[in-house]
């Protein structure tokens, strides 16, 4: 009697508890991923999934692990400042729907952009505290974008000063615009402009679909190539 052996069976990607957001660590320093580790393990919706140290281990660990967020760093060699600015658009192109937060030293309103335009939900700056860089991950896990105090401010800086205002966009557009570049969720966009959560979201959809993009963070980033602000 032939006796066929059993046939190894695929193992799916791990996946954690319902409601849980699963983080992938993309730094060249060791020390600082642990660090970060152990901040965010203690959050009880946050997941650390993997951590990697290159741009081909982090495009490994993301098509293996399917994280929903990416903390990357833009410096990922000693050989270049701004490595991780191509990883943020390999990433994006093979993985659409990915969360990308750029968590880095570097403090440029060009750069900020660039992050963006690569595809970049969020930006934040490595001597953030605890409680920002979570509320980060948090709102860039909830398809919003998010930026601290200072790229916020560089991402309006560069959006400043950039030519005649495109007419398609509302003057109530344009404000939301405004503060949806410095990176505010709906509900406090509604909160400074006394308007619903709801209304905002309506808003938001009408300045992507005149802008073509669909996410947020894109829309910064073409407001500030148009000139809207």
């Amino acid at each position: 009697m032939t006796v066929t052996p059993p046939q190894a069976t695929p193992q799916a990607t791990p996946r954690a508890r319902p409601g849980t957001v699963r983080i992938a660590l993309v730094d060249d320093h060791a020390i600082l991923r642990q660090g970060l580790r152990s901040i965010l393990d203690r959050e009880p919706d946050l997941e650390v999934v993997g951590e990697a140290s290159t741009d081909a281990e982090a495009l490994a660990l993301v098509d293996r692990m399917r994280p929903d967020i990416v903390l990357l760093d833009l410096k990922l060699s000693a050989g270049s400042d701004f490595e991780g600015l191509g990883l943020c658009g390999r990433l994006s192109s093979a993985h659409p729907g990915i969360g990308l937060l750029v968590l880095t030293t570097f403090l440029d309103e060009q750069l900020v952009v660039r992050a963006v335009h690569a595809g970049a939900r969020g930006y934040v700056v490595k001597d953030v505290d605890t409680t920002e860089l979570v509320r980060a991950i948090r709102a860039v896990s909830r398809g919003e974008s998010a930026f601290d105090s200072r790229s916020a401010a560089a991402v309006v800086r560069s959006l400043n000063g950039q030519g005649a205002p495109a007419e398609q966009l509302t003057g109530r557009e344009l404000e939301v615009l405004k503060l949806l570049a410095a990176g505010m969720s709906n509900v406090k966009i509604g909160e400074q402009l006394f308007i619903s959560a709801t209304t905002v979201k309506f808003h938001v959809s009408n300045i992507m679909r005149k802008l073509g993009v669909s996410r947020r963070a894109e829309a910064v980033y073409a407001a500030s190539k148009q000139g809207l602000i």
